[in-house]
């Protein structure tokens, strides 16, 4: 399959793009390359696929509706794994023009092109944090999802309502992942254990929040990427 993974630069998107490459799809990879952290990480990932002929990356930003009309026509894509994203929630304080541009205007951008080259597969990240102030736990998919506490949460919300009124309109098979905090190797330097380490090693205070009054679940990165895969190979709507 011919398959665009938007965000491939980015932690996820390596290990999908890597997985999808090792079992011999053909993956276009479009990454802005954005400076939140260290771009030279991203870039280290991106050379680590290099060996692939099978992969062509282009720097681009998701948002650009001309550009991304010119990479849509001159490749055929069979599905879209779109995990390109604005992420950190506290950096959503900082600079929320930036979540807007990307995780809103972005999806409907690949929204627009799913629908304008017949492109009827769309998966693509959601995330925990939509879950905002649910009381009740375990969480559940069947849960009122109305009440986001952060910027961040709400966009990945929006992303779920556009997805599904796309299905809705123009039959797009979508499939919406909500990721509990990934972990793994290549991972974010802005997570919580990178920080955690980073302290350790330097003999430094760790800095936690909420005077630590809270509890968090991870998943390693290789238990999203099967599911990423899985929900890539799912030929049913499914929102």
């Amino acid at each position: 399959m011919n398959i665009l993974v938007t965000g491939g630069a980015g932690f996820i998107g390596f290990h999908v793009a890597k997985a999808l490459l090792e079992r011999g799809d053909n993956v276009v990879i479009i990454d802005n390359f954005n400076d939140y952290y260290d771009v030279k990480l991203k870039e280290a990932r991106i050379k680590e696929l290099g060996k692939h002929d099978n992969l062509d990356v282009i720097k681009a930003d998701i948002s650009d509706y001309d550009t991304m009309n010119i990479i849509f026509k001159k490749h055929k894509f069979n599905k879209i794994c779109h995990l390109a994203a604005q992420a950190g929630v506290r950096y959503s304080l900082e600079n929320p023009l930036a979540y807007e541009k990307s995780n809103i205007l972005g999806t409907l951008v690949m929204l627009e092109m799913a629908k304008k080259y017949n492109v009827k597969y769309f998966v693509f990240a959601s995330s925990s944090s939509i879950y905002g102030n649910n009381k009740k736990t375990p969480f559940s998919e069947e849960d009122n999802v109305d009440y986001p506490v952060s910027l961040y949460a709400a966009t990945k919300k929006s992303s779920e309502l556009l997805a599904y009124t796309y299905h809705h309109l123009y039959s797009l098979n979508c499939t919406g992942l909500r990721f509990f905090t990934v972990y793994g190797p290549w991972g974010r330097p802005d997570m919580a254990y990178f920080k955690f380490t980073k302290a350790i090693l330097e003999d430094k205070p760790i800095d936690v929040y909420n005077y630590g009054k809270m509890k968090r679940d991870f998943t390693y990165i290789s238990d999203i990427t099967d599911g990423i895969l899985a929900a890539i190979d799912l030929s049913l709507i499914h929102i």
